[in-house]
């Protein structure tokens, strides 16, 4: 039996005599003339980051925001009101409803997709089968059905979809791939990743929860294929508290910075992962730990005497450490802080002779364009979201497959899933290669 959503789309386009497919919109864009984008969920990380990224390229690359689909009444309006505030859009502006009224207009080339965690790959595929260019935030998917489908959907359509992992058009995050595959730096032995804040209100909305009314949104579609449930505020405006509607950490933070192992490696998916978390310090209802700890063992399938470790640690309530991304090898370390190639740890000649062995020790040395990069979500155009939005504009027009295609997403999406699998049961997850699958051991 079809869910209202689908049914409610399938209704309005059969009305308009259009079917809900690749074909209904295809439209080939000139090199001169302007990509339409609109707008898919008008977040706080639009707002702040992809919006002031867009427009740092739009009048270059001739790309305009065009509209906006959001179910909150309040949040359209304040993508109207903020836009025309920037004088990044004009009187023609429209607000769509939902995604549906979005999808059904012929004057919208491209979305930006910048939903709930849980909302992106679904919303994905509807936008790819009706023929629009993506720019996905991540993570790409919270379970392994919505990224089957979504992965499929766009393969299938031979859409340009770039995922919001944006290390992958940062230039110290290319040199160090570059260093990396050059066989300079030796097999990677062993990796550790923290991600640490102290922030109580962290993905916390407070006000908005008191003042957001059932009455002005669409609690139904919002839930999309995750359980019915009663309407709950918190739950729709601090989704990346509560499962299954986000995994939180993983899916918030572990997603950028697995996805740096997997592009460094050649890997598509860890082998392996244990994890623990819990509520610790902010006990203030949510579901999703607060601090989060997780082992992954990576290599190739058919070989377990040759891979590496991987050590991802994250907490909310002490930012001891930050954020960090250590790459370790036999001779040294790449430090993605620092942006530092140095020998520290590397095998020494003492403990090298005794073993009959030469040193081993990488130069110490700077990543090429080793320019700092902010890893905070919220911060303005950053260097790597801008860099991204690019990236992703420019493919739109050459039909190039861009940094972060569906697959990355797909690839990042499993070890989460893995993670999060792993940390709700006690058990450890394994990758089946043969059947494309998890399996808890």
């Amino acid at each position: 039996m079809e869910n209202r959503r689908e049914f409610i789309k399938k209704s309005a386009l059969a009305g308009l005599g259009m079917s809900f497919s690749a074909s209904s919109y295809a439209r080939i864009i000139g090199a001169n003339e302007r990509v339409r984008v609109g707008i898919i969920g008008f977040s706080d990380r639009f707002r702040q980051s992809l919006a002031p990224a867009f427009m740092n390229h739009a009048k270059d690359q001739n790309f305009a925001f065009v509209g906006v689909s959001d179910i909150w009444s309040r949040r359209r309006d304040e993508a109207d009101q903020y836009l025309k505030g920037k004088g990044w859009n004009d009187s023609s502006f429209f607000k769509a409803r939902n995604n549906d009224e979005l999808l059904e207009r012929k004057d919208v080339d491209a979305v930006i997709i910048s939903t709930a965690d849980f909302q992106h790959a679904l919303h994905c595929v509807d936008a790819v089968e009706s023929g629009r260019d993506v720019y996905c935030e991540k993570p790409f998917a919270e379970s392994l059905e919505d990224a089957r489908k979504a992965l499929k959907a766009v393969e299938k359509s031979k859409k340009i979809v770039q995922i919001g992992s944006q290390r992958r058009s940062a230039p110290n995050y290319h040199s160090a791939n570059d260093f990396i595959k050059s066989g300079k730096f030796g097999d990677i032995s062993m990796v550790e990743m923290t991600w640490n804040v102290n922030q109580p209100g962290r993905w916390r909305r407070a006000k908005l929860v008191s003042e957001i009314r059932k009455e002005d949104t669409d609690w139904t579609r919002f839930q999309l294929n995750r359980p019915k449930t009663d309407w709950d505020p918190r739950k729709y405006l601090e989704f990346r508290l509560f499962y299954p509607y986000s995994s939180g950490i993983p899916g918030q933070w572990m997603s950028h910075q697995i996805d740096t192992v997997h592009w460094f490696s050649g890997y598509d998916h860890p082998r392996s992962v244990v994890a623990n978390g819990g509520v610790y310090v902010w006990k203030d209802g949510r579901v999703n730990p607060d601090t989060f700890t997780a082992v992954f063992d990576y290599g190739p399938d058919n070989d377990k005497t040759k891979g590496f470790q991987v050590l991802y640690s994250s907490r909310m309530h002490n930012e001891a450490g930050g954020t960090k991304e250590y790459y370790f090898s036999n001779g040294g370390m790449i430090n993605l802080d620092t942006n530092k190639i140095s020998s520290e740890g590397g095998l020494q000649a003492g403990p090298a002779k005794e073993m009959g062995m030469q040193a081993n020790l990488l130069p110490d040395m700077t990543l090429a364009n080793a320019t700092k990069m902010e890893t905070s979500a919220n911060t303005g155009a950053d260097p790597m979201t801008s860099f991204h939005m690019l990236n992703w504009m420019e493919c739109v027009r050459s039909r190039k497959e861009p940094n972060a295609p569906a697959r990355v997403g797909f690839n990042h999406s499993v070890a989460n899933i893995m993670a999060t699998m792993a940390q709700h049961t006690g058990k450890r997850v394994t990758w089946d290669a043969t059947k494309n699958d998890m399996v808890l051991s």
